[in-house]
């Protein structure tokens, strides 16, 4: 990034534009990836139980990892930790092709290669959040934020609509087209000239490893912010059991699944895009707390519903509060990070993002197994509304946060 174009404040520099479509050219392929897997494994089973181990393989290597993961991203260059992490998840899809190609595919051999894919999206994820605050200039870090969440949730839209049109001619299909698009960000990123200097040569001390969950843990404001995601989403994600609300409830099949799976980023784009140009000035805490209510309103509704159009409603609102929860919890952990700690914190906070969708997508599919799809959805809900009152009453720094300040 030029000297130029760090005093002009410009944000459309040719760094960031590799790196928007390189994320969004990954997340589409996982999105993807994300319909096939789940309707092969649910077709293979007929059980909710085991598209809820689908988020337990992912999430278990990304618990595990999550020191690792932080300690690589500072101490090495970021493009190379992420390129790699694409070359893994790359023969992991290929593996998959070729086993639904030649039909050996079963649901063990699915869930360990989710296993797989789920460790490198581990190093993927928070290192491509460190990445990000390098590209671009400091006074439109926050524009940048909700630009990169755009490319994020466009991702959310084409990815599972594509992934559920191209599975009527087979799973394979869409695991080849999702490595092309593998291969295309890992390019991308390539092109990408990175201004992070990363630390090679510190002794590795215990505090050095943990020095992530420290800095989080002495910051209200961070710890408030993901921690309520954690929460939040770990109750009220229902996108686990979209495939059984898509075969059994709605009877839609699996092009409707790809549109369910794509509605909350609908809401999600459309509220990135206007928050890219008119970014959030004022009363930020209080705005993250409604919008995090309104996504536990959302998921009620959509669990109750038996339309497929208030269905995709309720999923489009659901995806629009979501979002601005994210772009908060984002900028509060990037601007109030040094960068030479952002691997470690951006890992720390991945891996509460990890649990609040991958273990809540087990959780969605045990307490189903439980309770029924329907019960399961309401009671996340309303679960989701109850941690929202109690983090309002056990963080109010991040409750009177005003700005978003650099």
């Amino acid at each position: 990034m030029s000297k130029k174009s760090i005093i002009k404040g410009k944000l459309f520099t040719s760094n960031f534009i590799f790196y928007w479509f390189a994320r969004m050219s990954s997340a589409v392929a996982s999105q993807m990836i994300a319909v096939a897997v789940g309707w092969q494994i649910y077709a293979i089973t007929g059980s909710v139980f085991f598209l809820g181990l689908v988020g337990l393989a992912q999430f278990l290597p990304m618990f595990l990892l999550t020191l690792a993961v932080g300690q690589a991203a500072d101490r090495y260059d970021r493009r190379t930790i992420i390129y790699i992490s694409q070359v893994t998840q790359a023969i992991g899809i290929a593996v998959l092709a070729w086993g639904s190609f030649k039909g050996w595919l079963n649901k063990e051999s699915i869930l360990a290669i989710v296993f797989i894919f789920g460790a490198a999206k581990s190093f993927e994820g928070p290192t491509m959040q460190a990445l990000l605050p390098g590209l671009v200039p400091k006074k439109v870090f926050t524009r940048a934020t909700a630009m990169s969440a755009s490319s994020f949730q466009t991702a959310f839209i084409v990815g599972p609509a594509l992934g559920g049109l191209l599975y009527a001619a087979g799973a394979g299909v869409v695991y080849t087209v999702s490595g092309v698009l593998i291969f295309t960000a890992g390019v991308l990123i390539f092109l990408i000239r990175h201004v992070h200097k990363p630390e090679k040569h510190k002794t590795e001390t215990l505090k050095s490893v943990f020095a992530g969950i420290s800095f989080i843990r002495h910051k209200p404001q961070i710890l408030g912010a993901i921690s309520l995601d954690l929460f939040a989403v770990l109750l009220g994600g229902a996108t686990a059991l979209l495939p059984a609300y898509a075969r059994d409830i709605l009877k839609i099949g699996p092009i409707g699944l790809g549109i369910l799976r794509s509605a909350p980023a609908i809401g999600a784009l459309l509220m990135s895009l206007f928050l890219s140009y008119r970014p959030l000035r004022n009363r930020v805490g209080r705005t993250m707390f409604i919008a995090v209510a309104i996504f536990g309103i959302g998921t009620i509704l959509f669990g109750i519903s038996k339309s497929f159009i208030f269905s995709l409603c309720s999923l489009i609102v659901l995806g629009a509060a979501d979002v601005i929860s994210m772009v908060v919890r984002h900028t509060l952990v990037q601007i109030k990070t040094p960068d030479n700690m952002r691997g470690r914190v951006s890992a720390v906070n991945s891996m509460f993002i990890g649990t609040s969708n991958q273990l809540g997508e087990f959780e969605s599919g045990l307490t189903a197994a439980w309770f029924g799809v329907v019960p399961s959805v309401v009671i996340g809900g309303i679960g989701t509304l109850v941690v929202v009152a109690l983090w309002m009453l056990f963080f109010p720094d991040l409750r009177n946060t005003d700005k978003l300040e650099i």
